[in-house]
């Protein structure tokens, strides 16, 4: 079956999730592990699973990703947390969804209380509204998959390079006038510890970040 759609892991120290993740790439889909410095071997388990792995050595989640959109080379993109809280087999309907859109968004739906404990969910609401607002579109989630068409992406010129990058995807898209949708999909508790919300300097960090993008 072709390649149609790549489908991005940013990836630092995930080597007990990727044999979960990995197995669960369509048919139809590539997975392009951007290794973002991991320690704990991410990189070889990807490359002994047929992953393509790409090495990014400017840290950052938004600097992994976008090294991802530039090693990809399907039509459609997609941009997915290496940690098993989505299953990559929903990307498939995120490409169906694209034929009336131009950005396709996750929407989670948590399948249990520890897959996205109550802060998170709070702050996350109050992001997704401030970016309702600033780009005048309709989202209750800033979700962590995201799928376009890759020289649409591209053509987007995202600059942030750490956890800004999908805030500023949105906006960017926005104010291009992108059709952007949302669709739900089952959140699971993540396999390994989180370096965003597991640690309070990484939720800072993210929240610093983001503000940041919404500030500019």
């Amino acid at each position: 079956m072709p390649t149609t759609t790549d489908i991005v892991l940013p990836c630092l120290d995930e080597a007990a999730a990727l044999p979960w993740v990995l197995a669960r790439i369509p048919p139809s889909a590539r997975a392009i592990v951007v290794d973002n410095g991991s320690r704990d071997g991410s990189a070889a388990i990807a490359r002994d699973l047929g992953a393509t792995v790409v090495r990014c050595t400017v840290p950052g989640y938004g600097a992994a990703c976008h090294a991802g959109l530039e090693a990809a080379s399907a039509k459609y993109v997609a941009v997915c947390d290496c940690d098993a809280s989505i299953d990559p087999r929903v990307v498939e309907s995120f490409v169906t969804g694209l034929a009336h859109a131009d950005l396709a968004v996750a929407r989670r739906r948590p399948v249990s209380p520890t897959a996205w404990p109550l802060p998170g969910r709070f702050a996350n609401r109050v992001l997704a509204r401030r970016v309702s607002r600033r780009g005048r579109v309709r989202l209750s989630d800033i979700g962590p998959l995201r799928v376009g068409r890759r020289d649409a992406l591209l053509s987007l010129d995202v600059r942030d390079r750490r956890c800004g990058y999908p805030v500023e995807t949105v906006l960017r898209a926005a104010a291009a006038g992108w059709r952007v949708v949302q669709i739900d999909v089952a959140y699971h508790p993540r396999i390994g510890t989180s370096k965003v919300t597991g640690t309070i300097s990484g939720y800072l960090r993210a929240v610093r970040d983001m503000s940041a993008v919404l500030s500019a």
